[in-house]
């Protein structure tokens, strides 16, 4: 009866053991590079969408300027043309990290963003609040939409021990999260009262 019971302690404790190795077997997997995983292989098919869809918007933005009523929003925009080449360098960086080509593939949700943003500057009058307050709402879907993106893949680099590259992604979230308050700013400051009163 005695042995049985020590049986029962020795494979408990052979269990216990075996369970305290298996976080550090994930941690490892964690870290490494899974270059020939579908994962890896699905972060990259994303990447060329955003990078398609930072190549599009960069020359989309100097339209929305020219369309702006207000100085501010202008500048808003001019501002954004120049970060978002800045984000398209990056990409850049980013594949050369990965050791990939930079290659773009069609984003069709920034095609579709962007064919919005046109149809608003169309519907709406030239020299009007309104205008302003519709493109700062074309603007800042845009903005939701590369939000939600380089969130994700930077959590995906991450998962996959890229480090560097989450923190080059990393810098790019911030610099659309600061884009999208500073619409907001413009927005709430004064474009959507006037609008209102027109």
């Amino acid at each position: 009866m005695a042995t049985t019971v020590k049986n029962k302690s020795t494979s408990t404790t052979k269990s216990a053991a075996k369970t305290k190795s298996a976080p550090k077997a994930i941690a490892k997997s964690k870290t490494g590079k899974m270059e020939d995983s579908e994962f890896h292989e699905f972060f990259i098919d994303e990447l060329k969408d955003i990078y398609w869809a930072e190549k599009h918007l960069v020359k989309a933005l100097p339209k929305m300027k020219k369309a702006a009523t207000s100085p501010e929003l202008a500048a808003a925009f001019e501002k954004h043309t120049q970060e978002t080449q800045t984000h398209i360098e990056t990409l850049e960086q980013v594949f050369s990290l990965l050791e990939e080509k930079a290659a773009a593939k069609k984003c069709d949700a920034m095609a579709g963003l962007l064919e919005e943003a046109s149809s608003i500057i169309e519907d709406t009058d030239a020299g009007t609040m309104v205008r302003d307050a519709g493109l700062i709402l074309a603007a800042q879907k845009v903005e939701h939409y590369e939000i939600a993106t380089y969130g994700t893949l930077k959590v995906f680099a991450e998962n996959m021990g890229h480090n560097d590259v989450a923190d080059l992604l990393g810098q790019t979230l911030d610099n659309e999260k600061a884009t999208d308050v500073a619409l907001t700013e413009c927005a709430v400051g004064f474009v959507n009262q006037a609008a209102a009163q027109e």
